[in-house]
Protein backbone atom coordinates (compact mmCIF):
# COMPACT_ATOMS: atom_id res chain seq x y z
CA UNK A 1 0.00 0.00 0.00
CA UNK A 2 1.48 3.08 -0.74
CA UNK A 3 2.33 6.12 0.92
CA UNK A 4 -1.16 7.74 -0.48
CA UNK A 5 -3.68 5.26 0.71
CA UNK A 6 -1.97 4.41 4.36
CA UNK A 7 -2.48 8.21 5.49
CA UNK A 8 -6.21 8.38 4.06
CA UNK A 9 -6.53 4.82 5.95
CA UNK A 10 -5.70 6.51 9.16
CA UNK A 11 -7.60 9.53 8.88
CA UNK A 12 -10.48 7.40 7.79
CA UNK A 13 -10.36 5.06 10.81
CA UNK A 14 -10.09 8.37 13.16
CA UNK A 15 -13.63 9.52 11.60
CA UNK A 16 -15.07 6.11 11.53
CA UNK A 17 -14.73 5.28 15.62
CA UNK A 18 -15.61 8.98 16.46
CA UNK A 19 -18.12 10.07 13.83
CA UNK A 20 -19.91 12.45 16.20
CA UNK A 21 -16.91 14.41 17.35
CA UNK A 22 -15.97 14.79 13.98
CA UNK A 23 -19.37 15.89 12.61
CA UNK A 24 -19.07 18.16 15.50
CA UNK A 25 -15.84 19.67 14.23
CA UNK A 26 -17.16 19.48 10.65
CA UNK A 27 -20.17 22.00 11.68
CA UNK A 28 -17.47 24.06 13.45
CA UNK A 29 -15.90 24.58 10.70
CA UNK A 30 -18.66 25.33 8.34
CA UNK A 31 -19.80 28.07 10.79
CA UNK A 32 -16.04 29.45 11.25
CA UNK A 33 -16.19 29.68 7.26
CA UNK A 34 -18.91 31.49 7.53
CA UNK A 35 -16.90 34.21 9.02
CA UNK A 36 -13.69 33.68 7.24
CA UNK A 37 -12.89 34.87 3.30
CA UNK A 38 -14.44 31.70 1.93
CA UNK A 39 -17.88 33.29 2.67
CA UNK A 40 -18.54 35.99 0.79
CA UNK A 41 -21.61 37.61 -0.51
CA UNK A 42 -24.12 35.62 1.27
CA UNK A 43 -22.74 32.10 -0.23
CA UNK A 44 -19.91 29.96 0.52
CA UNK A 45 -16.70 30.16 -2.01
CA UNK A 46 -16.07 26.67 -0.86
CA UNK A 47 -17.38 23.53 0.43
CA UNK A 48 -15.18 20.84 1.86
CA UNK A 49 -14.21 17.09 3.42
CA UNK A 50 -12.81 15.54 6.33
CA UNK A 51 -10.26 13.90 4.66
CA UNK A 52 -7.61 16.36 3.38
CA UNK A 53 -5.18 15.36 0.44
CA UNK A 54 -1.94 14.03 1.70
CA UNK A 55 0.82 13.57 -0.81
CA UNK A 56 4.07 11.83 -0.42
CA UNK A 57 7.69 13.95 -1.29
CA UNK A 58 7.81 11.05 -4.05
CA UNK A 59 4.91 11.94 -5.40
CA UNK A 60 5.69 15.74 -5.17
CA UNK A 61 8.68 14.90 -6.89
CA UNK A 62 6.98 13.04 -9.98
CA UNK A 63 4.75 16.53 -9.82
CA UNK A 64 7.82 18.40 -10.36
CA UNK A 65 8.54 16.11 -13.34
CA UNK A 66 5.17 16.79 -15.25
CA UNK A 67 5.35 19.92 -14.64
CA UNK A 68 8.79 20.36 -16.18
CA UNK A 69 7.96 18.16 -19.55
CA UNK A 70 4.77 19.80 -19.95
CA UNK A 71 6.01 23.76 -19.74
CA UNK A 72 8.86 22.40 -21.95
CA UNK A 73 5.88 21.85 -24.78
CA UNK A 74 3.49 24.50 -24.23
CA UNK A 75 6.56 26.96 -24.41
CA UNK A 76 7.50 25.47 -27.53
CA UNK A 77 3.63 25.76 -28.96
CA UNK A 78 3.23 29.48 -28.02
CA UNK A 79 6.89 29.85 -29.88
CA UNK A 80 5.55 28.35 -32.86
CA UNK A 81 2.45 30.25 -33.09
CA UNK A 82 4.29 33.66 -32.54
CA UNK A 83 6.52 32.81 -35.19
CA UNK A 84 4.95 30.99 -38.06
CA UNK A 85 1.67 31.92 -39.43
CA UNK A 86 0.90 28.64 -41.26
CA UNK A 87 0.72 27.67 -37.60
CA UNK A 88 -1.36 30.49 -36.29
CA UNK A 89 -3.72 29.25 -39.31
CA UNK A 90 -4.08 25.89 -36.97
CA UNK A 91 -5.75 27.70 -34.00
CA UNK A 92 -9.51 29.06 -33.84
CA UNK A 93 -9.02 32.78 -32.77
CA UNK A 94 -10.74 35.80 -34.63
CA UNK A 95 -8.13 38.10 -36.48
CA UNK A 96 -8.99 40.60 -33.27
CA UNK A 97 -7.48 38.39 -30.57
CA UNK A 98 -4.80 36.97 -32.75
CA UNK A 99 -3.26 40.38 -33.10
CA UNK A 100 -3.65 41.14 -29.27
CA UNK A 101 -1.46 37.31 -28.63
CA UNK A 102 1.34 38.25 -31.07
CA UNK A 103 1.89 41.56 -28.97
CA UNK A 104 5.36 41.41 -27.80
CA UNK A 105 5.47 40.91 -24.03
CA UNK A 106 8.79 42.30 -23.54
CA UNK A 107 10.13 40.24 -20.56
CA UNK A 108 11.35 36.85 -20.43
CA UNK A 109 8.45 34.37 -19.85
CA UNK A 110 5.40 33.74 -22.41
CA UNK A 111 3.74 31.81 -19.37
CA UNK A 112 4.31 33.20 -16.62
CA UNK A 113 1.53 31.32 -14.56
CA UNK A 114 -0.42 28.30 -14.71
CA UNK A 115 -2.70 25.57 -13.40
CA UNK A 116 -2.06 22.15 -15.33
CA UNK A 117 -5.47 20.25 -14.10
CA UNK A 118 -4.71 15.99 -13.91
CA UNK A 119 -6.35 13.09 -13.24
CA UNK A 120 -3.65 11.55 -11.10
CA UNK A 121 -3.57 7.89 -10.04
CA UNK A 122 -2.38 7.47 -6.97
CA UNK A 123 -1.81 3.74 -7.39
CA UNK A 124 -0.06 3.60 -10.38
CA UNK A 125 1.47 7.32 -10.88
CA UNK A 126 -0.68 7.44 -14.39
CA UNK A 127 -2.33 10.67 -15.26
CA UNK A 128 -4.41 12.54 -18.00
CA UNK A 129 -4.51 16.15 -18.29
CA UNK A 130 -7.88 17.64 -18.11
CA UNK A 131 -6.88 21.51 -19.09
CA UNK A 132 -4.64 24.11 -18.80
CA UNK A 133 -5.93 27.19 -16.99
CA UNK A 134 -3.50 30.42 -17.91
CA UNK A 135 -5.46 33.64 -17.30
CA UNK A 136 -7.52 33.34 -14.49
CA UNK A 137 -5.89 30.82 -12.22
CA UNK A 138 -6.59 31.14 -8.86
CA UNK A 139 -7.88 29.26 -5.93
CA UNK A 140 -4.81 29.10 -4.12
CA UNK A 141 -6.85 31.37 -0.69
CA UNK A 142 -8.99 28.81 -0.60
CA UNK A 143 -6.06 26.09 -0.38
CA UNK A 144 -4.39 28.34 2.53
CA UNK A 145 -7.92 29.05 4.26
CA UNK A 146 -9.24 25.73 4.31
CA UNK A 147 -5.96 24.38 5.85
CA UNK A 148 -5.93 26.38 8.63
CA UNK A 149 -9.69 26.15 9.10
CA UNK A 150 -8.47 22.19 9.94
CA UNK A 151 -7.91 23.02 13.54
CA UNK A 152 -11.72 22.13 14.13
CA UNK A 153 -11.04 18.64 12.57
CA UNK A 154 -10.53 16.55 15.49
CA UNK A 155 -9.02 13.61 13.18
CA UNK A 156 -6.66 16.18 11.80
CA UNK A 157 -5.71 17.26 14.56
CA UNK A 158 -4.59 13.78 15.85
CA UNK A 159 -2.71 12.89 12.47
CA UNK A 160 -0.49 16.12 13.00
CA UNK A 161 0.23 14.50 15.85
CA UNK A 162 1.98 11.51 14.12
CA UNK A 163 3.02 13.06 11.32
CA UNK A 164 4.59 16.09 9.98
CA UNK A 165 2.86 18.04 7.21
CA UNK A 166 3.43 21.44 5.34
CA UNK A 167 1.03 23.33 2.95
CA UNK A 168 2.29 24.89 -0.01
CA UNK A 169 3.41 28.90 0.20
CA UNK A 170 1.56 30.64 -3.11
CA UNK A 171 1.51 33.80 -2.16
CA UNK A 172 5.22 35.24 -1.47
CA UNK A 173 6.56 33.14 -4.20
CA UNK A 174 4.05 34.21 -6.84
CA UNK A 175 4.94 37.94 -5.94
CA UNK A 176 8.86 36.80 -6.16
CA UNK A 177 8.22 35.18 -9.50
CA UNK A 178 6.24 38.20 -11.03
CA UNK A 179 8.97 41.23 -9.53
CA UNK A 180 11.77 38.70 -10.81
CA UNK A 181 10.02 38.85 -14.43
CA UNK A 182 9.61 42.45 -13.90
CA UNK A 183 13.23 42.86 -13.46
CA UNK A 184 13.42 41.39 -17.35
CA UNK A 185 10.89 44.17 -18.60
CA UNK A 186 12.82 46.19 -21.01
CA UNK A 187 10.49 49.32 -19.87
CA UNK A 188 10.86 48.77 -16.11
CA UNK A 189 11.24 51.28 -13.17
CA UNK A 190 12.45 50.96 -10.49
CA UNK A 191 9.67 51.40 -7.86
CA UNK A 192 6.61 50.19 -10.00
CA UNK A 193 2.98 50.37 -9.49
CA UNK A 194 1.25 47.07 -9.13
CA UNK A 195 -2.28 45.99 -10.18
CA UNK A 196 -4.04 42.95 -9.72
CA UNK A 197 -6.93 43.61 -12.66
CA UNK A 198 -10.43 41.68 -13.66
CA UNK A 199 -13.67 42.33 -13.36
CA UNK A 200 -14.17 43.33 -10.30
CA UNK A 201 -17.82 41.99 -10.12
CA UNK A 202 -17.12 38.16 -11.03
CA UNK A 203 -13.77 37.98 -9.65
CA UNK A 204 -12.67 35.92 -6.26
CA UNK A 205 -11.88 39.56 -4.56
CA UNK A 206 -10.31 37.99 -1.49
CA UNK A 207 -7.96 36.36 -3.13
CA UNK A 208 -7.18 39.51 -4.68
CA UNK A 209 -6.63 41.43 -1.37
CA UNK A 210 -4.50 38.19 0.05
CA UNK A 211 -2.06 38.92 -3.16
CA UNK A 212 -2.21 42.53 -2.23
CA UNK A 213 -0.85 42.35 1.22
CA UNK A 214 1.99 40.04 0.16
CA UNK A 215 2.89 42.64 -2.55
CA UNK A 216 2.97 45.30 -0.27
CA UNK A 217 4.82 43.02 2.42
CA UNK A 218 7.63 42.85 -0.60
CA UNK A 219 7.74 46.73 -0.49
CA UNK A 220 5.47 46.92 -3.66
CA UNK A 221 2.59 49.72 -4.36
CA UNK A 222 -0.02 47.64 -5.09
CA UNK A 223 -3.92 47.70 -5.83
CA UNK A 224 -6.85 46.11 -7.15
CA UNK A 225 -8.44 47.60 -10.10
CA UNK A 226 -11.38 46.89 -12.01
CA UNK A 227 -10.40 46.66 -15.94
CA UNK A 228 -12.79 48.69 -17.00
CA UNK A 229 -11.96 52.14 -14.85
CA UNK A 230 -8.89 52.86 -16.25
CA UNK A 231 -7.65 55.84 -18.22
CA UNK A 232 -5.09 56.25 -20.42
CA UNK A 233 -3.55 59.36 -20.82
CA UNK A 234 0.13 60.63 -22.38
CA UNK A 235 1.07 56.92 -22.73
CA UNK A 236 0.70 55.81 -19.10
CA UNK A 237 -2.67 53.87 -17.95
CA UNK A 238 -3.84 55.08 -14.95
CA UNK A 239 -6.19 53.84 -12.14
CA UNK A 240 -9.38 54.82 -10.65
CA UNK A 241 -7.96 56.29 -7.83
CA UNK A 242 -5.14 58.39 -10.23
CA UNK A 243 -1.79 56.24 -10.00
CA UNK A 244 0.04 55.51 -12.82
CA UNK A 245 0.28 51.23 -13.33
CA UNK A 246 3.34 50.35 -14.57
CA UNK A 247 2.57 46.63 -14.09
CA UNK A 248 -0.22 44.34 -13.80
CA UNK A 249 -1.45 40.49 -12.69
CA UNK A 250 -4.01 39.91 -15.46
CA UNK A 251 -6.71 37.69 -13.35
CA UNK A 252 -9.21 38.56 -16.27
CA UNK A 253 -9.77 35.69 -18.47
CA UNK A 254 -9.41 36.32 -22.16
CA UNK A 255 -12.69 35.53 -23.27
CA UNK A 256 -14.56 38.08 -20.65
CA UNK A 257 -12.00 40.43 -22.32
CA UNK A 258 -13.35 39.91 -25.74
CA UNK A 259 -16.38 39.76 -24.89
CA UNK A 260 -16.37 43.03 -23.70
CA UNK A 261 -13.57 44.99 -25.42
CA UNK A 262 -15.33 48.00 -26.20
CA UNK A 263 -16.04 48.62 -22.31
CA UNK A 264 -11.72 48.41 -21.41
CA UNK A 265 -10.30 50.15 -24.12
CA UNK A 266 -7.69 51.81 -22.09
CA UNK A 267 -6.54 49.12 -21.00
CA UNK A 268 -6.19 46.99 -24.37
CA UNK A 269 -4.86 50.65 -25.54
CA UNK A 270 -2.04 50.17 -22.70
CA UNK A 271 -1.26 46.86 -23.89
CA UNK A 272 -1.27 46.85 -27.32
CA UNK A 273 1.34 50.45 -27.31
CA UNK A 274 3.58 48.38 -24.86
CA UNK A 275 2.67 50.67 -22.08
CA UNK A 276 2.23 47.87 -19.39
CA UNK A 277 4.01 44.66 -18.10
CA UNK A 278 1.53 41.99 -18.19
CA UNK A 279 1.56 39.19 -16.65
CA UNK A 280 0.22 37.09 -18.26
CA UNK A 281 0.56 38.49 -21.68
CA UNK A 282 -2.33 37.25 -24.28
CA UNK A 283 -0.06 34.54 -25.84
CA UNK A 284 -0.63 32.60 -22.58
CA UNK A 285 -4.48 32.32 -24.38
CA UNK A 286 -2.95 29.42 -26.95
CA UNK A 287 -2.35 27.20 -24.04
CA UNK A 288 -5.67 28.06 -21.83
CA UNK A 289 -8.15 27.37 -25.47
CA UNK A 290 -8.94 24.15 -25.16
CA UNK A 291 -8.19 23.65 -28.76
CA UNK A 292 -4.85 23.06 -27.52
CA UNK A 293 -4.95 19.40 -26.66
CA UNK A 294 -6.66 18.84 -30.68
CA UNK A 295 -2.92 20.71 -31.86
CA UNK A 296 -1.04 18.43 -29.31
CA UNK A 297 -1.76 15.57 -31.26
CA UNK A 298 -1.33 16.86 -35.26
CA UNK A 299 1.89 16.03 -37.41
CA UNK A 300 2.44 20.08 -37.68
CA UNK A 301 2.82 20.36 -33.59
CA UNK A 302 5.17 17.17 -33.64
CA UNK A 303 7.53 18.39 -36.34
CA UNK A 304 9.22 20.44 -33.06
CA UNK A 305 8.56 18.30 -30.55
CA UNK A 306 11.35 15.54 -29.77
CA UNK A 307 10.40 12.33 -29.60
CA UNK A 308 9.95 11.85 -25.37
CA UNK A 309 7.69 15.09 -25.83
CA UNK A 310 5.48 13.21 -28.45
CA UNK A 311 5.39 9.99 -26.40
CA UNK A 312 4.34 12.15 -23.47
CA UNK A 313 1.63 13.78 -25.84
CA UNK A 314 0.37 10.25 -26.93
CA UNK A 315 0.78 9.14 -23.03
CA UNK A 316 -1.26 12.13 -21.27
CA UNK A 317 -3.36 14.25 -23.39
CA UNK A 318 -6.77 12.51 -24.54
CA UNK A 319 -7.89 12.19 -27.81
CA UNK A 320 -9.41 15.66 -29.48
CA UNK A 321 -11.04 16.81 -31.85
CA UNK A 322 -14.05 19.32 -32.92
CA UNK A 323 -16.85 18.40 -32.54
CA UNK A 324 -18.62 18.46 -35.95
CA UNK A 325 -18.83 16.92 -39.46
CA UNK A 326 -15.52 15.66 -40.95
CA UNK A 327 -14.32 15.01 -36.84
CA UNK A 328 -15.92 13.35 -34.81
CA UNK A 329 -19.17 12.19 -36.47
CA UNK A 330 -22.45 12.77 -34.14
CA UNK A 331 -23.34 9.39 -34.25
CA UNK A 332 -20.18 7.93 -33.25
CA UNK A 333 -20.55 9.86 -30.09
CA UNK A 334 -23.63 8.98 -29.45
CA UNK A 335 -23.11 5.11 -30.00
CA UNK A 336 -20.51 5.21 -27.10
CA UNK A 337 -21.93 7.46 -24.96
CA UNK A 338 -19.72 6.88 -21.56
CA UNK A 339 -16.20 7.11 -23.87
CA UNK A 340 -16.78 11.18 -24.76
CA UNK A 341 -17.03 14.52 -23.10
CA UNK A 342 -17.78 17.40 -24.83
CA UNK A 343 -16.75 20.94 -23.67
CA UNK A 344 -17.06 24.70 -25.08
CA UNK A 345 -13.90 25.51 -26.89
CA UNK A 346 -13.13 28.73 -24.26
CA UNK A 347 -14.91 28.05 -20.94
CA UNK A 348 -13.75 28.26 -17.31
CA UNK A 349 -15.44 26.96 -14.05
CA UNK A 350 -16.66 24.07 -15.86
CA UNK A 351 -19.20 25.65 -17.76
CA UNK A 352 -21.21 24.21 -20.38
CA UNK A 353 -19.15 20.81 -20.19
CA UNK A 354 -20.94 17.67 -20.30
CA UNK A 355 -19.76 13.91 -19.60
CA UNK A 356 -21.81 10.62 -21.36
CA UNK A 357 -21.34 8.68 -18.60
CA UNK A 358 -23.42 11.41 -16.61
CA UNK A 359 -26.56 11.00 -18.52
CA UNK A 360 -29.05 8.74 -19.72
CA UNK A 361 -29.04 7.48 -23.58
CA UNK A 362 -32.27 9.50 -24.21
CA UNK A 363 -30.62 13.31 -22.43
CA UNK A 364 -27.36 12.35 -23.97
CA UNK A 365 -29.02 12.14 -27.67
CA UNK A 366 -30.91 15.17 -26.97
CA UNK A 367 -28.03 17.34 -25.31
CA UNK A 368 -24.96 16.08 -27.60
CA UNK A 369 -27.58 17.25 -30.97
CA UNK A 370 -27.95 19.98 -29.32
CA UNK A 371 -24.23 21.50 -29.35
CA UNK A 372 -23.07 19.90 -32.50
CA UNK A 373 -21.30 22.08 -34.36
CA UNK A 374 -21.86 25.14 -31.95
CA UNK A 375 -17.36 25.70 -30.97
CA UNK A 376 -17.30 22.68 -28.94
CA UNK A 377 -14.57 20.08 -28.77
CA UNK A 378 -14.95 16.18 -28.07
CA UNK A 379 -12.19 14.49 -26.29
CA UNK A 380 -12.33 10.73 -24.87
CA UNK A 381 -13.13 10.52 -21.62
CA UNK A 382 -10.17 9.67 -19.10
CA UNK A 383 -10.83 7.27 -16.28
CA UNK A 384 -11.07 8.56 -13.14
CA UNK A 385 -9.03 7.82 -9.54
CA UNK A 386 -11.63 7.84 -6.75
CA UNK A 387 -11.14 7.89 -2.69
CA UNK A 388 -13.71 7.44 -0.17
CA UNK A 389 -14.42 10.53 1.79
CA UNK A 390 -17.54 12.01 4.37
CA UNK A 391 -19.26 15.31 3.86
CA UNK A 392 -20.75 15.88 7.67
CA UNK A 393 -21.50 19.69 6.76
CA UNK A 394 -23.07 19.96 3.79
CA UNK A 395 -23.83 16.20 2.49
CA UNK A 396 -25.34 13.15 4.29
CA UNK A 397 -22.16 12.54 6.70
CA UNK A 398 -21.71 8.73 4.91
CA UNK A 399 -19.02 7.63 2.80
CA UNK A 400 -18.99 7.72 -0.61
CA UNK A 401 -16.50 7.81 -3.70
CA UNK A 402 -15.20 10.80 -5.11
CA UNK A 403 -13.44 11.53 -7.77
CA UNK A 404 -9.98 13.36 -7.78
CA UNK A 405 -8.63 16.31 -9.36
CA UNK A 406 -4.82 17.91 -8.80
CA UNK A 407 -4.48 20.63 -10.13
CA UNK A 408 -0.75 21.74 -10.32
CA UNK A 409 0.24 25.32 -10.12
CA UNK A 410 3.05 26.61 -12.08
CA UNK A 411 5.05 30.13 -11.59
CA UNK A 412 7.34 30.51 -14.33
CA UNK A 413 8.22 26.77 -15.17
CA UNK A 414 8.19 26.04 -11.71
CA UNK A 415 5.87 23.14 -10.14
CA UNK A 416 4.66 26.06 -6.97
CA UNK A 417 1.70 23.78 -5.24
CA UNK A 418 -1.80 21.47 -5.94
CA UNK A 419 -5.22 22.58 -5.82
CA UNK A 420 -7.19 19.54 -4.66
CA UNK A 421 -10.49 18.99 -5.61
CA UNK A 422 -12.75 15.98 -5.28
CA UNK A 423 -16.55 15.14 -6.49
CA UNK A 424 -19.18 12.28 -5.78
CA UNK A 425 -19.78 10.61 -8.43
CA UNK A 426 -17.89 9.50 -11.30
CA UNK A 427 -18.64 12.17 -14.11
CA UNK A 428 -16.98 15.61 -14.15
CA UNK A 429 -15.94 18.07 -11.14
CA UNK A 430 -18.24 21.07 -11.35
CA UNK A 431 -17.67 24.07 -9.57
CA UNK A 432 -21.39 25.17 -9.66
CA UNK A 433 -22.80 21.50 -8.88
CA UNK A 434 -20.76 19.31 -7.05
CA UNK A 435 -17.61 20.13 -6.50
CA UNK A 436 -15.60 19.92 -2.86
CA UNK A 437 -12.08 21.49 -2.08
CA UNK A 438 -9.61 19.78 0.07
CA UNK A 439 -6.73 21.84 1.44
CA UNK A 440 -3.60 20.08 0.36
CA UNK A 441 -0.53 18.48 3.00
CA UNK A 442 2.95 17.26 1.96
CA UNK A 443 3.67 14.62 4.14
CA UNK A 444 7.43 15.34 5.67
CA UNK A 445 7.67 12.84 7.92
CA UNK A 446 6.91 10.94 11.48
CA UNK A 447 6.40 13.32 14.60
CA UNK A 448 9.14 12.85 16.68
CA UNK A 449 10.00 13.91 20.33
CA UNK A 450 12.72 16.56 18.77
CA UNK A 451 9.55 17.79 16.62
CA UNK A 452 7.28 18.22 19.35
Amino acid sequence: MNTEKLIHQEYKELISNDPEQNKEGALDLKANMKHSPLYFKDDYRAKTLQIPKVYSEATIRHFEQIVQTAYGIFQKVIREYLNCADYRRSFPFSKELEELICIPNLYDSLLPIARFDIFYHEDTGDFYFCEINTDGTSAMNEDRLLGELLIDNPAHQEMIRRYRMEQFEMFDSWVDTFLGLYGTYEKRREHPNVAIVDFLDRGTFREFQEFARHFQKAGVNCEICDIREFRYENGELISKRGHRIDAIYRRAVTSDIMKEAADIQPFLTAVKDSAVFLAGSFCTQIIHNKWLFYILHQERTHQFLTEEEIAFVRAHIPETKLFAKGSFELQEVLADKDSYILKPLDSYASSGVYAGVEYTEKEWEELAGRVYETDYICQRYCPQYQTENIDFAWGDGRWHPYINMAGLYVYNGKFAGVYSRQAEGSGIIASHRNERTVPTFVLKGKMTEENV
